[in-house]
């Protein structure tokens, strides 16, 4: 299950490009908290801290408890990160508030493990779904969804629906989604091609 972890965060009046952009160069992150019963509160938080919690995560969906100045402590979710698309560095962060009770949705990592009985037979993975969205309660929210495809055969498919997930967590997309695939080779496929007979 995902770690929660605590984040300081300050309400901010400031507002306007000009005035976020010191706001960063100052070492902050802007960021805002909305959700269900809570008004729009603009935030700020340490970007140096938000850095490092994202480093130390597998994916962006990360439960904090969000201990703000002035306003006590809420349950968030960090539903987005705008990020500078030349250096990566983190512009604005988008907090949820949320409870216990109630599902959240998520975009979550999915790892291939094992080596696959067609690979081993000189074939090819391909994965085609790398992150599967899932809804769960906040408390079962996994930080990865770990496959084994061990017992895939050339021209086996891996579905979404075959995918056993932990207790409390849903997939949002069709069951007949492919995941994975184990095809030929390359140079399996081109021998076959060439020792076909002409029609």
């Amino acid at each position: 299950m995902a770690k929660k972890t605590s984040l300081k965060a300050a309400p901010r009046a400031r507002t306007g490009s000009g005035r976020l952009n010191q706001m960063r160069r100052e070492g902050w992150v802007p960021s805002v908290i909305y959700g269900k019963g809570t008004e729009n509160i603009n935030l700020k938080v340490d970007a140096k801290t938000f850095a490092d919690l994202l480093a130390h995560s597998s994916s962006e969906n990360i439960i904090v408890n969000l201990d703000i100045e002035g306003a006590g402590t809420r349950l968030a979710f960090l539903q987005s990160i705008q990020h500078d698309p030349l250096s990566g560095k983190t512009l604005h962060a988008d907090f949820r508030a949320i409870d216990e009770n109630t599902p959240i949705t998520a975009h979550i990592p999915t790892h291939l493990n094992g080596e696959s009985a067609g690979v081993k037979a000189g074939g090819l993975i391909e994965q085609y779904v790398h992150a599967i969205e899932i809804t769960c309660l906040p408390n079962d929210l996994p930080e990865t969804i770990e496959v084994d495809i061990s017992a895939l055969q050339i021209g086996d498919s891996l579905h979404i629906g075959e995918i056993k997930f932990p207790a409390g967590v849903r997939a949002t997309h069709a069951a007949d989604v492919v995941v994975a695939h184990v095809s030929k080779a390359a140079a399996a496929v081109s021998e076959d091609a060439a020792t076909a007979p002409a029609k």
